[in-house]
């Protein structure tokens, strides 16, 4: 028996590479065809953007506490919310979840401190890169990081919000994301956390300058030994 994971979605192409990561890579650890049960309930990204643009974290909570609470009615035993920035509303989604949650960027320093990565690249929409999702959680663990410059974090924003989010990929902004992490290379970082949820469709681990942390994948993962381990 594994527990039912409940996906709170705020994207579309980001739960959907979070949903397909499980269930692809569940047949390692269960059997064939199998993988846990999972529901998914997610509100317009337009709902969310609107409480996100102006820094209403409160307004963020109550709509992932509400899919939560939906989820938790179809079974759900535990809640992940794969999209980075909206974890600047965990605080409040914890004091009323009727469900443990797993957090998308513990996870990811988790991993990197197995990979004895200590200095990140942090990639993400401008909400993200700029507030304290990732700060406050590396710091726990001892790991420093770097953030792209103002221009270039409008741009990136520029990116995901006009194309990746659409389910549009373009070579160019391939090759700028990687010209990025090229930069951070030569400025001593050593893996580069892709911390909007869909730049991991956009960026290949064999052609990026660094290692890459891809935080969606990394979450899906943590979701299925989560799963699978907790009923043994």
């Amino acid at each position: 028996m594994a527990k039912h994971i409940g996906i709170v979605a705020c994207s579309a192409e980001g739960a959907a590479l979070c949903y397909r990561t499980i269930c692809t890579e569940a047949p390692l650890q269960m059997d064939r065809h199998m993988h846990p049960e999972i529901s998914m309930h997610t509100y317009p990204l337009g709902q969310y953007m609107l409480h996100i643009r102006t820094g209403n974290w409160r307004g963020v909570a109550d709509l992932m506490l509400s899919s939560a609470n939906k989820l938790v009615e179809a079974g759900a035993e535990f809640a992940i919310p794969p999209d980075n920035t909206i974890h600047q509303a965990f605080e409040f989604v914890l004091e009323k979840s009727p469900v443990p949650w797993l957090h998308i960027a513990e996870v990811v320093a988790e991993e990197a401190r197995i990979n004895g990565f200590s200095r990140l690249a942090v990639l993400g929409t401008k909400y993200l890169m700029v507030g304290p999702v990732y700060p406050s959680i590396l710091k726990k663990f001892g790991i420093s990081y770097k953030i792209p410059s103002e221009t270039e974090r409008e741009q990136i924003d520029k990116i995901i919000f006009d194309e990746l989010v659409n389910g549009v990929f373009e070579e160019k902004s391939r090759q700028y994301i990687y010209n990025l992490i090229q930069n951070f290379k030569e400025q001593g970082c050593d893996a580069a956390v892709l911390g909007c949820t869909e730049i991991p469709l956009l960026v290949n681990p064999e052609e990026s300058p660094l290692p890459t942390l891809a935080s969606t994948r990394l979450l899906a993962r943590a979701a299925l030994k989560y799963s699978t381990e907790a009923k043994r």
